[in-house]
Parts: structure tokens; sequence; C-alpha cells
């Protein structure tokens, strides 16, 4: 049996066309706020790869580039600023932030409807609530629909998540709970991993461990999204031996080419419908 390869970059291709297309038909011109903070050369493709693509759909990004040196006061003030600014619908902070920044304490300042990345305390725990309000962070909004588009209705699956991050495992494991799955959440802690992960219909792993789940690991069958982005020998691969697991495997993700572009056009959908949200407000 060979899996299904789940093709993030064709769906995230056409939820980017449908956004075009949406905002092309409006009167409306979506604005994002990008804050970048020193020079960490990760956080510089990430923050080119959003501009480009905001600029592909129609929507307007401002990048504002902090330097290393800046202090919280700084940020605050900039953040403060963006929420006042009637023209600016989303803002994110791009992470990691220098280690002298409180990051919690700089995202709970982004007002909590132009928070687009959906890491603010305040959408968590709307998320956590199953309330419709909440601003849902992009990678596992990305994985849910890469999940829905393949698999249909995912109600009474048993997930198994490995990664607790508050920017994938815990926001992904209320999602799916929230579709009526059985979330099971492992980490490095986690005792017997291999047979917990064996017991999955759903396997998503986003621990930045590379190829750490082997083809043993898998449930005849399962859906294995893998999350993770490790740079191995120059190539980037994931946190699953893809090319084994895909031998057992019912459905599976490629690194890169599978959860990747869908975390960026769920993020310009966030915006998009942030905009919508506030204009029909004012």
């Amino acid at each position: 049996m060979t899996a299904v390869i789940i093709d993030g970059k064709q769906q995230a291709a056409q939820i980017r066309e449908l956004l075009a297309a949406e905002i092309s038909a409006s009167r409306i011109k979506p604005v994002l706020a990008v804050i970048q903070v020193g020079d960490n050369p990760a956080s510089q493709v990430y923050v080119r790869n959003k501009h480009k693509a905001a600029t592909e759909i129609g929507m307007d990004c401002r990048v504002f580039h902090l330097p290393e040196t800046a202090d919280e006061v700084m940020l605050s003030e900039l953040i403060a600023n963006l929420n006042n600014d009637c023209d600016v619908n989303g803002i994110i902070v791009q992470l990691p932030l220098p280690k002298h920044l409180n990051e919690l304490r700089i995202l709970s300042q982004i007002a909590y409807y132009k928070d687009v990345d959906g890491f603010s305390p305040y959408n968590a725990g709307l998320l956590q609530m199953n309330n419709s309000d909440a601003v849902v962070a992009a990678t596992p909004q990305g994985v849910v629909e890469l999940l829905n588009a393949s698999l249909g209705s995912l109600t009474g699956k048993h997930v198994v998540i490995i990664g607790r991050s508050n920017i994938v495992g815990r926001p992904l494991a209320d999602l799916l709970l929230n579709q009526n799955c059985t979330v099971t959440v492992a980490h490095s802690k986690t005792v017997n991993l291999p047979e917990l992960a064996r017991q999955a219909d759903i396997l998503v792993v986003a621990c930045g461990c590379p190829r750490l789940v082997r083809q043993d690991w898998v449930k005849p069958g399962a859906a294995v999204i893998d999350v993770g982005i490790n740079r191995e020998d120059g190539k980037l691969v994931g946190d699953v031996d893809f090319e084994a697991v895909k031998n057992v495997a019912g459905f599976i993700t490629p690194v890169p080419g599978g959860v990747g572009p869908m975390t960026v056009a769920m993020l310009l959908k966030n915006t998009w419908q942030a905009c919508l949200k506030q204009h029909s407000q004012s």
C-alpha cells in the first residue's frame, strides 16, 4: 500500500485564488502589518514569503522592522499605534522574539480582533471554549483544512498529536476536540510513544525532531500529518520518515509542500475575515 499524498501546495493555491477573487470583487483593501524584531535568517524568509503571498492576492502588507536591541517600550508603542490605526486589519509579530523581550506580554497587547496569528491569550481562550469568534492560529487551522479535504468528517477519529507547543499542538488539540475527535497530546516525556502513536487514526507530528516517526510507529491506513520543518544536509525534512511511512499510511503530507503552504494561506484568510468583520462593524 502506498499512501495518498496530501498536496498542501495545491490546496493553498486554491484558497489564495479564492481570496484574490473576493478581494478584487470588493472595494476594500485589506492591510496586514508584520512586525519583525532583529535579523533572524529564518524569520526574514518567513516575512518575505508572507509579504509576497499577501501582495499577490491584492492585500497590502506593511513590514515594520525593528533592531535586535529594540526594547519592550518601543515594541509596545508600535503595537499600540497599529491597534489604533483603522486602516490596519491584521497584526502579527514574527516569532521568535529576541530573548530580552517577553513574548506573552507582547502578544497580549495586540487587539484580539487584529490578532490574525491567533496567538494572544484572549483568542486562545475563545478557541478552548469553542467560541466561533476565536481567531485560530494558522498552522493548526491549515492542518484541519487538509484533514477535512482528505478524510471528510473527523467525528470519532482518534488523533495523536506529538508536540504540545502553543503555536501548533495545544490549539490543534482544541480544534480537533471541537470537531468531535478523541485527542491524545504526547510530548518528550510521554512513555511508550511508538505504542501510543500506533493507536492513532490520525497522527500529527509537530515536535522538531527530524525523521522521528518511523514506519512501525504508524497504524496501517492512518493519516499522517507532518508539521516539522528541519534542515538536514542542506535539505528540508519533516518529523516523519516520509519514504518509509508512506508505505503503510493511508494519507501523508510531504515536507516541503504539505502543511507549510497552508500556514500562509490561513494567515491571509484570517486577515481577510478580520477585515470584513471590522468593516461591517464600522
